[in-house]
């Protein structure tokens, strides 16, 4: 297997900073206004550059970017999947381009596609009725929390039942949005397998309990075995059970959700379905239910008469959980991307983001403690520190994986390289994990050494970050 050549960045030139538009040429402007002297200023200093300045700068800035479109993306459990450029065609169409106040007898092929969108998700997790409403996965989970709620009150049972179970290895956001439903949420610990403790599982549900919160395969990509006992002990107590839908992407075409006995699921589209993932742009977090908890579904809903589709509001629903009808152009794109992939098309890209993954993790010289898995594995640094290792690797012109989480793996590097990678880009993925893992600990403790930005102070960043910019020499 090739292995990176050191001596190759050794020799290379040091990246070089780029400096800010204002650091290279200014003007100073006079600025006139109506406004009160308080809210204005005498004057403004305003970059002054011509047009080949401004082009290279910002042609610059992007070639010292790293994404989806430039390499591997193997964050694990974030499904950092290659975003087809036809998607965005589509979405980029006049005809997507509506407003959202028009009348639904104009806008026909909008809400046929809404709705045509709802059914194939519906399908795809073995659920009742989808909401498309959600503009995110941890806003969707949250749709999730509140029609659990719902569902709850409308027994007689709202106010007993103030527990929510979630696993340790579970996504942080399940404990968030538990919390922010206004639940107190009960940590269950994991088995030795990594899996479910039934034991503990059972111990912890009783009439109090509220929902389990899942993910299946979970955040160590294993699958739980034992998923059939595991609904019945929580429907047992009267309680529901969510899915989440982080790892939808291991069992397209294979496995759904709904079958399992789950109630409730969010489906990440920015994960699962090929949209773009977040960066701060919009995304989307539809949701899921069986035929009891449909009634209580954000509103709007869109169904299909004899002649033409409309909107409507369950009988017993939450509400809104976003303005309009969710984020429209992101369901457009996932719409699409299921639509050319077809049943067999999403099957063999379950298929292949699970082959990827055990491929990739036969490859790499680090400890991978628990398996089988599926579509992403954990693997232990052992004795190097895990974000060492991470900043080393940026130096071999990949992106690390996601580090120190779940925490029942120490020192975890939690790999998914999903279904587009070609069995090279995982060849050169694995030299640069072993490449690290070779190293001494002098050599992790300086990377990153050939990225533009250098090692940092992550605890002060995050505890007194800096959101504005000074001049260097204050």
């Amino acid at each position: 297997m090739e292995r990176y050549d050191q001596a190759r960045f050794s020799q290379e030139d040091d990246v070089e900073y780029e400096p800010l538009l204002s650091e290279k040429s200014t003007q100073d402007v006079e600025v006139e206004s109506s406004l009160p002297d308080d809210l204005t200023r005498d004057s403004l200093e305003l970059p002054d550059l011509s047009e080949p300045e401004l082009a290279r700068h910002y042609v610059r800035l992007s070639q010292q970017n790293y994404g989806v479109d430039t390499g591997p993306y193997p964050l694990g459990s974030c499904t950092m999947k290659y975003n087809p450029k036809f998607t965005e065609d589509l979405a980029a169409r006049p005809s997507a381009a509506v407003h959202p106040d028009r009348s639904e007898e104009s806008v026909q092929g909008t809400l046929g596609l809404l709705h045509g969108l709802q059914e194939q998700l519906a399908k795809i997790g073995g659920m009742d009725a989808v909401t498309l409403q959600p503009p995110a996965g941890a806003a969707g989970e949250f749709a999730g929390i509140l029609l659990a709620k719902a569902y709850h009150e409308s027994q007689g049972e709202g106010e007993q039942r103030d527990e929510i179970v979630i696993p340790d290895s579970a996504h942080g956001t399940n404990f968030a949005s538990a919390a922010l439903g206004g639940y107190d949420v009960v940590e269950l610990p994991s088995a030795e397998d990594g899996r479910v403790d039934l034991d503990a599982l059972d111990a912890a549900v009783d009439e109090n309990t509220a929902a389990l919160m899942l993910t299946n395969p979970n955040t160590l990509g294993l699958f739980e075995r034992d998923i059939e006992e595991i609904a019945d002990i929580v429907h047992d107590a009267g309680g529901l059970l969510y899915y989440d839908g982080a790892n939808l992407n291991a069992l397209l075409g294979r496995a759904r959700p709904g079958d399992m006995g789950f109630d409730i699921m969010h489906f990440n589209v920015h994960k699962t379905f090929a949209t773009p993932h977040g960066g701060g742009g919009p995304g989307a977090g539809p949701v899921g239910v069986t035929e009891d908890l449909a009634e209580f579904l954000p509103n709007p809903q869109v169904r299909e008469t004899d002649d033409a589709f409309e909107f409507f509001e369950p009988d017993s629903s939450i509400g809104k959980v976003h303005g309009f009808y969710g984020n429209w152009l992101v369901l457009v794109k996932a719409y699409a991307y299921i639509a050319r992939l077809g049943d067999d098309g999403l099957s063999d890209a379950s298929a292949k983001a699970v082959l990827n993954a055990n491929y990739l993790a036969e490859q790499v010289e680090y400890d991978v403690p628990f398996e089988p898995f599926h579509h992403e594995f954990v693997a232990s640094a052992g004795d190097q520190d895990a974000a060492d290792v991470a900043k080393r690797m940026l130096d071999y012109a990949v992106h690390p994986p996601t580090t120190k989480w779940p925490e029942i793996v120490s020192e975890a590097l939690m790999t998914e390289p999903t279904e587009v990678e070609s069995k090279r880009t995982l060849d050169q993925l694995a030299a640069a994990f072993n490449a690290v893992a070779g190293e001494d600990d002098d050599a992790l403790a300086d990377a990153p050494e050939r990225t533009t930005a250098r090692r940092i102070d992550q605890t002060e960043a995050a505890r007194n970050p800096r959101l504005s910019w000074y001049a260097l020499d204050n």
